[in-house]
């Protein structure tokens, strides 16, 4: 499991690097108001992705169990069956596409950018509605565990997407160039995963002769709830690019957007963990090894929060002054207090979302973390058109910050309960030692701002390692020290010694 989970790391990682160079240089390419009106259609495409009915997710769900007892005829059966069901709903993602370039017509796009963003539209809606079929590969890999191939795939798009990025947009900075490197990577994607698979597994056949209405309506009994979770994740952090275009002007989404950008990619690090949790769950309740299950919970919980911690501590004090480097002085302040107010809530957030959610998604329990999710999403829109009158970007920020908190611990509730562990015996082994082993961590930081003033690159870097450092001494000492599930100390030869002596 933890080659899977830091492969998917390690994507990440490489992902958040061509970040770094990739936004910044978009941004001075194309300019505020350009780059802005690119995350707006990014936003209001993006919502076509609900059209895939939550069926990747269940896809997955189901390939997983037809996996765990070996059955290759009805695995061969569910692949083609959701094929047809990709295709079909492909063909309606391009009728709702339509739809959705009205819409976007009322916006206010500067008339010099008027042509080339809804060229950039219709060829948003192309690459949403072909890449339902793009998710199949990818169930058949996770439902095998195969995460190493996959993300070896995935690293290889990524790196052909920043190539053809910075070449394109050097020779034609536009956003219709932006959008069909979006499907040049996807098309890419696509072909070499269904390469690694007839090598992995020449038995698989995708036929779509094999779609079969039962098998159809067993994925769309849980695949509707994926839907619904999906939606709620939508309006929770897809949607204030909507509303800030709206209520103020596409030139302040970027200020936006560069906080949150931190945070999605913080949150694609936190759900490597989901991707590989999800399918260990339905494994494990398959062959009814809840005690197993019930550590997986517990071991990778605590794992989600040490993590979310080491990187949010740093967001929070430092990340202002890293945003002022990195795009421009002028970011500083407005996105910086965005990524402050954001990265609080998701110290609370990402650990359920990491574990907890996929946990229960795996079990079959999809109803209330669903439901709520979508209340969720809804209380944020709310609250972020209510709150960007009286406090600008700040109360986007808070609107998506208070229904955060409130579902990350909705969620947590019901993932005890489904797994018969009390909460607070959850909260006994996950959160005490982290958050006092996160105090020294804290000052150090606060000492790099306040007594040094750190600024620059280097003396950053510095700090974001003296910090790295200092929290990997504190977690192997004491955070988990005898820890029941991952003790680090038995990874480290010399402890390892002392502790046989001691014994």
């Amino acid at each position: 499991m933890f080659k899977n989970v830091g492969s998917n790391w390690v994507v990440t990682l490489v992902t958040v690097a061509a970040l770094y160079v990739l936004t910044p240089f978009t941004i001075h390419k194309l300019g505020d108001q350009a780059y802005g009106t690119w995350m707006l259609i990014t936003a209001m495409t993006g919502y076509l992705s609900l059209l895939a009915l939550g069926v990747p997710m269940a896809a997955v769900r189901s390939f997983a169990q037809h996996v765990a007892v070996g059955d290759e005829k009805k695995l061969s059966e569910a692949i083609g069956g959701c094929m047809a069901l990709y295709l079909l709903l492909g063909g309606i993602a391009l009728v709702v596409g339509t739809g959705l370039y009205v819409f976007f017509s009322f916006y206010n796009i500067p008339a010099p950018l008027s042509t080339d963003a809804h060229g950039a539209f219709v060829l948003m809606v192309l690459f949403v509605s072909i890449g339902f079929v793009g998710l199949l590969p990818e169930g058949v890999l996770a439902s095998h565990d195969d995460f190493v191939p996959r993300n070896i795939v995935r690293l290889s798009a990524l790196l052909l997407r920043v190539v053809l990025t910075v070449v394109l947009l050097s020779l034609s900075a536009s956003l219709a160039v932006l959008a069909l490197v979006q499907i040049a990577c996807l098309v890419f994607d696509f072909a070499l995963c269904w390469v690694f698979i007839r090598r992995r597994y020449p038995n698989i056949r995708v036929r779509l002769r094999d779609f079969d209405w039962g098998m159809a309506r067993g994925i769309f009994s849980f695949s509707l709830f994926v839907l619904v979770l999906n939606a709620g994740a939508r309006l929770s952090f897809e949607t204030d690019a909507l509303v800030i275009g709206a209520f103020k002007d596409v030139g302040s989404i970027p200020y936006f957007t560069v906080a949150n950008s931190f945070l999605i990619y913080l949150m694609e690090f936190i759900i490597a963990i989901a991707a590989v949790v999800m399918p260990i769950a339905t494994r494990l309740k398959t062959q009814s090894k809840t005690a197993e299950l019930r550590g997986v919970f517990l071991k990778w919980s605590k794992i989600a929060l040490s993590l979310s911690l080491m990187v949010g501590l740093f967001l929070i004090v430092l990340g202002p002054r890293f945003i002022a480097w990195w795009i421009d002085p002028t970011f500083e302040a407005p996105a910086g207090e965005v990524l402050q107010i954001l990265m609080v809530s998701y110290l609370v957030f990402l650990p359920m979302r990491g574990v907890a959610l996929p946990i229960l998604m795996g079990l079959g329990k999809p109803g209330l973390p669903t439901i709520g999710f979508l209340v969720a999403g809804v209380l944020n829109l709310v609250l972020s058109i209510l709150l960007i009158g009286p406090y600008g970007l700040a109360g986007v920020a808070i609107g998506t910050a208070i229904p955060n908190v409130l579902f990350g611990a909705l969620v947590v509730v019901q993932a005890c309960r489904e797994l018969e562990t009390p909460v607070w015996e959850y909260l006994r082994y996950v959160v005490p030692r982290t958050i006092i082993g996160a105090l020294p961590v804290l000052a150090l930081l606060f000492w790099f701002k306040l007594g040094l003033d750190v600024r620059s690159f280097g003396e950053l870097a510095v700090a974001g390692i003296a910090m790295v450092a200092l929290f990997g001494a504190i977690w192997v000492l004491f955070v988990y020290r005898d820890d029941p599930h991952v003790d680090l100390r038995s990874y480290l030869p010399g402890l390892r010694v002392s502790q046989k002596e001691r014994a």
